[in-house]
C-alpha cells in the first residue's frame, strides 16, 4: 500500500521567505491572539501567543524552478501562514493535515499546467480516507506529476504531495 506523505515548505524556503517572500515583501510577524492558523512549516494550526507571519508563497513556481517545467499562467503565489522564526517542522508521523474540512486535491502535470482537481470532504476529521481516495486516483494518472491541497473557501496552498 502506498502511503501518500504531506509535504511541509523546506526549510531553505521558508529561510529565504522569512527575508523576503515571493512577492518580494520582508516578513512582518505578529503574535496570534487567537490560534487556528494553518502554519505551512509545520503543518498543524498555531497555538494563541506564537510568533506567525502571513507571507507571499509561490508554491508552482518554485517546483518549477527545481524540475524546469514551465507553469507560465498557471503560476501563481498567495499567503500562507508560517512561524516568524525557524521551527522543528511536522511533529507527528504523517497523516492529513488540516483535514478538518472540505478540501480541494488539485493536480499538476510534469510541465506545471494544471490536469484537474477533486472535492475531498472529511470535516469531521475522520480518517483521512478520502484523501487517501484522492491521491490514490491523481497517482494513478501517469501524467500527474504532483498535487496541492488547497482550501476551498480562499484557495490557498496548504501543503504538496508528489509521487513517491
Amino acid at each position: 500500500m502506498t502511503t501518500y506523505i504531506a509535504r511541509p515548505v523546506d526549510s531553505w524556503v521558508l529561510k529565504e521567505l522569512r527575508s523576503a517572500d515571493d512577492a518580494g515583501r520582508r516578513m512582518v510577524p505578529v503574535i496570534d491572539e487567537e490560534g487556528g492558523d494553518p502554519l505551512r512549516c509545520c503543518l498543524r494550526r498555531s497555538e494563541p501567543g506564537e510568533r506567525i507571519a502571513l507571507v507571499s508563497y509561490a508554491p508552482l513556481r518554485r517546483w518549477a524552478a527545481e524540475t524546469g517545467a514551465e507553469p507560465r499562467a498557471y503560476d501563481e503565489q498567495g499567503p500562507v501562514f508560517i512561524h516568524a522564526e525557524e521551527c522543528a517542522g511536522p511533529q507527528d508521523g504523517g497523516g492529513h493535515p488540516f483535514a478538518d474540512d472540505h478540501r480541494v486535491v488539485r493536480r499538476y502535470s510534469a510541465e506545471g499546467r494544471i490536469l484537474g482537481g477533486r472535492l475531498v470532504a472529511d470535516p469531521d476529521g475522520g480518517d483521512g480516507d478520502g484523501f487517501d481516495e484522492a491521491f490514490r486516483n491523481a497517482f494513478d494518472d501517469p501524467s500527474v506529476a504532483l498535487v496541492h491541497v488547497r482550501a476551498v473557501e480562499y484557495g490557498c496552498f496548504l501543503y504538496e504531495v508528489r509521487r513517491s
